[in-house]
């Protein structure tokens, strides 16, 4: 089912935010991540200092103000440890008070409600890597907490052109639910490209964590470690992919506005969304110089062209590792698995479940484009499908094939 939702949401500009949900999740993944794309931490905020304790401003500013944010929402963002501050206990508690009316100017009158808004637009930036939070998110009707980035080109481009990732979004009719979208030209608005996750229990009741892990043509989400959403160029229905360039974080709870819609009788006052942690890694290029082997984690076999013989059509096979070339692959810069001359290449250009993989003369076309995620998942990004062994066949011999990634041990594969 297609749901559209409105959320005008500005960051130092006024941006216009509309966003469209049509869910695409995949099915969960209890494996542990494959070492694929991942680096160290190159940031990091693990909220230890003193209770009462202003936010590091070497690594975080503030928005301030209620003009409504572009999405008639009611609460004026301050800069006030009132909103803003650590607990002590090893977060940050971002607070929504109910105010008098009065103290707070706003567009449309007196703001009822104040909160905080933070960003690393002047402190950091990074394209690619994984940003993730562990978060204990507010709840209640019109509450709206945040974990998300917007390109740092902004003030230059403007948005939709800049791009954004919203990691977590919540809003507190929907209490069990999380969304993650990204926006960018020709697909913001009613085109927003949202995934969720809906789980048993409110999740307010808990910390979670929310993560995105980016590199060039794929971003994932996740919750808890589980991935249940991926976009990638294929998407975008033609449209340009925007997120290759640094973008900066924001942490937020607006109260109100077109899409949570407002608090009402069941409301209650202050909401506070809890922060334990916030870490950023770094990217590890797939396209580094030199050649791996790939090796699959069912079966310990590697990805292998057929007696050497690099002929067109070679159905690409799993095989007892060795040092020989129709194992030695090269992961180019332009998206193609390379080895023995020629790309890992879907039969015909197929994207269906069930095509076959083979070996075919490098030619450009985007189907021969294919990344291997810090998951582990082999990934064609034009048929949005995972590089699978058919029929879980363990043996040499073993054929590969395109299918809807599953999670499972025959579709996890590591540089070897």
């Amino acid at each position: 089912m297609f749901r559209s939702r409105i959320r005008l949401r500005p960051s130092a500009l006024l941006l216009a935010v509309v966003v469209g949900l049509a869910p695409a999740v995949v099915p969960p993944d209890g494996t542990a991540p494959a070492a694929a794309a991942i680096g160290g931490i190159t940031w990091q905020d693990e909220f230890n200092a003193p209770a009462g304790t202003p936010v590091d401003q070497g690594k975080w500013r503030f928005d301030i103000g209620g003009g409504g944010w572009g999405n008639n929402e009611r609460q004026y963002y301050t800069n006030s440890t009132s909103n803003a501050a650590h607990d002590g206990q090893g977060n940050l508690v971002i607070t929504a008070r109910r105010e008098n009316p009065g103290n707070y100017q706003c567009h449309y009158g007196y703001c009822e409600y104040t909160s905080a808004r933070l960003l690393t637009a002047a402190t950091f930036t990074q394209a690619y890597g994984r940003f993730e939070a562990r978060i204990k998110i507010p709840r209640g009707q019109g509450i709206w907490p945040a974990f998300w980035m917007l390109g740092n080109d902004m003030g230059s481009v403007g948005w939709p052109n800049a791009g954004e990732i919203d990691i977590m979004e919540n809003i507190g009719r929907e209490p069990n639910t999380v969304y993650g979208t990204v926006h960018g030209p020709g697909y913001s608005g009613a085109g927003g490209i949202s995934g969720s996750r809906t789980i048993g229990a409110p999740l307010a009741d808990a910390f979670h964590t929310y993560r995105v892990d980016w590199q060039p043509n794929l971003i994932v989400w996740y919750l808890d470690g589980v991935e249940y959403h991926r976009v990638d160029p294929g998407r975008l229905g033609g449209n340009r992919w925007v997120f290759d360039h640094p973008f900066f974080m924001i942490l937020n709870v607006a109260v109100g506005g077109n899409w949570p819609g407002y608090p009402d009788g069941t409301t209650q006052f202050p909401q506070q969304m809890l922060v334990d942690y916030v870490r950023v890694s770094g990217y590890v290029p797939d396209g580094d110089p030199g050649t791996t082997r790939i090796r699959g984690q069912q079966s310990g076999r590697c990805i292998d062209i057929p007696g050497a013989d690099p002929v067109d059509g070679a159905k690409l096979q799993i095989w007892d590792c060795n040092t020989t070339a129709a194992q030695a692959w090269t992961f180019a810069a332009d998206g193609t698995i390379r080895a023995m001359g020629k790309c890992m290449d879907p039969a015909w250009a197929g994207t269906a479940n069930g095509t076959e993989v083979n070996l075919v003369t490098c030619n450009g076309n985007p189907v021969q484009r294919f990344t291997l995620t810090a998951a582990g998942d082999l990934v064609n990004l034009s048929a949005n499908r995972c590089v699978d062994v058919r029929d879980w066949n363990p043996n040499n011999g073993g054929k590969l094939q395109l299918w809807d990634c599953t999670g499972g041990a025959n579709q996890k594969w590591s540089r070897y």
